[in-house]
């Protein structure tokens, strides 16, 4: 008999209400000053509120284990309360709302859990984008642009509200509407493409939906999965939507009249030694970080991918040749190959995609190798020969698409490690030139002052943390996803 415990609900109030627990505990210890010893009034409050909303969650929980030992269900009363706590959004906590809009719904499915997570990352750009409003001035285009992002917000919320009717909707109108859902991409929210699909889903075949839907359904399982999922869209959303709605000159202006101020409202994570908003910089530095990260890994995929991808199918002289060539390159420390190539010929954003991409194609070439090994000997890809197929169409139509599945989670966890490479890298002053806002560039600067002012190296080494730990919870639920031995 299934169990309550067992229900996607109440695994993600459980959740939710440990990160609840850990957020207050940071606000908690943000709203002290310990040189000297201060106390932040608003923090505290904000701390304070934080802390009474999670008790009232953990309450929840506790009244949802009691009622369901009689009824194997979360009754009405409890989803009620969680109605309440939607409150929580008023004090930034979004795991109190993120719990509450799954108990609110009797019946959760991948498309409206999904459009969940399409309302937090809008909340997130809106809030991040809105407190531009405390600096002195902001761009030309900051007003209008936010007028989208609160239209943008409304509208998904309304997806939310009504997605059953929204299902249900057909003919022209329907296609209308998901024509103009699907504009709302443009703002940088990925979840609405995986809220498109659920919608799509009525009306195409299950054959060739199947497996992707049950990918996608055992993902949203996965609570850590689908919390760096939120992060990375975030970031992804924040990074365009910064074109119109951050000033670049607080990022690399020097302000001598505002050197090493403390976080406040018009400069959240303060400034640095020459009066730069650090708040600006971790943002801008997103854009830096996702896009070597993405690309270094991109690269080496298709490379490597693809020389593995012909040494496993091809065997003998052909794959002795293109693997003992690999592995002299494999034997090259990685990070040793980049600040080599770096230093060659420059730092550079460039330069630095190259050198990471060439340290990481022998890893995915080896991969690749091992899996076309096994897909080589199946009995589709012998009828394929039988029938006179020649050996191009084997590789693209049999061969490479069922070898694919690993190396997607390999990429997804070597975006992480290309991340702290970037990082390292800039750290050292051998990767992004030094005056691109970018993490590592960031925290070297202010390792320069963690004892007088250490908040310059907490915010962007957080970042990092952040994101990499993002990048290894989405890789670590993509391998369960696609591991067959889970199903």
């Amino acid at each position: 008999m299934k169990s309550y415990k067992d229900t996607l609900a109440y695994k993600q109030i459980e959740f939710s209400t440990g990160l609840s627990l850990i957020y207050t505990g940071i606000l908690l210890f943000a709203a002290f000053d310990f040189s000297p010893f201060t106390v932040r009034p608003l923090i505290m409050i904000l701390a304070s509120m934080n802390g009474v909303a999670t008790v009232l969650q953990a309450l929840l929980v506790l009244k949802i284990r009691k009622n369901s030992k009689k009824v194997l269900a979360i009754n009405s009363t409890s989803r009620k309360l969680a109605g309440g706590l939607l409150l929580s959004l008023l004090i930034g906590n979004l795991f109190i709302v993120l719990s509450s809009l799954y108990l609110l719904k009797k019946k959760l499915t991948t498309g409206y859990i999904y459009a969940v997570y399409m309302v937090l990352t809008d909340l997130l750009v809106t809030g991040v984008s809105s407190l531009n409003l405390f600096k002195a001035y902001v761009t030309n285009s900051f007003i209008p642009f936010m007028f989208l992002l609160l239209f943008v917000l409304v509208f998904h919320l309304v997806v939310l509200a009504g997605y059953n009717r929204i299902e249900a909707m057909t003919g022209i109108i329907r296609k209308v509407f998901l024509l103009f859902f699907a504009a709302t991409t443009l703002v940088g929210n990925l979840f609405v493409l995986f809220v498109m699909i659920s919608l799509m889903q009525r009306t195409d075949s299950e054959t060739k939906m199947t497996r992707r839907k049950g990918i996608r359904e055992k993902i949203i399982r996965n609570q850590a999965s689908m919390l760096g999922l939120l992060f990375i869209v975030f970031l992804v959303a924040i990074s365009i939507c910064s074109y119109w709605t951050f000033n670049y000159g607080f990022a690399v202006t020097n302000d001598y009249s505002n050197i090493l101020q403390s976080p406040s409202l018009t400069y959240p994570f303060g400034t640095d030694n020459f009066g730069r908003d650090v708040f600006s910089r971790i943002v801008f530095g997103a854009r830096i970080s996702l896009t070597v990260g993405v690309l270094a890994t991109v690269i080496p995929l298709l490379f490597g991918g693809a020389l593995g991808a012909i040494s496993g199918y091809y065997g003998r002289h052909t794959d002795n040749l293109i693997m003992r060539f690999l592995d002299v390159l494999y034997a090259i420390p990685g990070i040793l190959l980049a600040i080599t190539i770096v230093a060659a010929f420059g730092a550079s954003t460039t330069n630095l995609i190259i050198a990471l991409s060439i340290g990481y194609i022998p890893s995915y070439a080896r991969t690749m190798r091992a899996n076309v090994i096994q897909v080589t000997n199946l009995e589709y890809v012998e009828a394929s020969r039988a029938i006179g197929n020649n050996h191009i169409n084997i590789i693209w139509q049999h061969v490479i698409p069922n070898s694919l599945a690993p190396m997607i989670v390999r990429a997804t966890l070597t975006i992480g490690s290309a991340i702290i490479a970037t990082s390292s890298l800039s750290y050292l002053g051998l990767g992004v030139e030094n005056y691109i806002p970018e993490w590592g560039n960031i925290l070297r600067t202010g390792s320069e002052y963690l004892e007088t002012e250490p908040y310059l190296a907490i915010y962007p080494g957080l970042a990092i943390i952040a994101l990499v730990l993002s990048f290894n919870f989405l890789g670590d639920g993509l391998r369960d996803a696609t591991d067959p031995r889970l199903s």
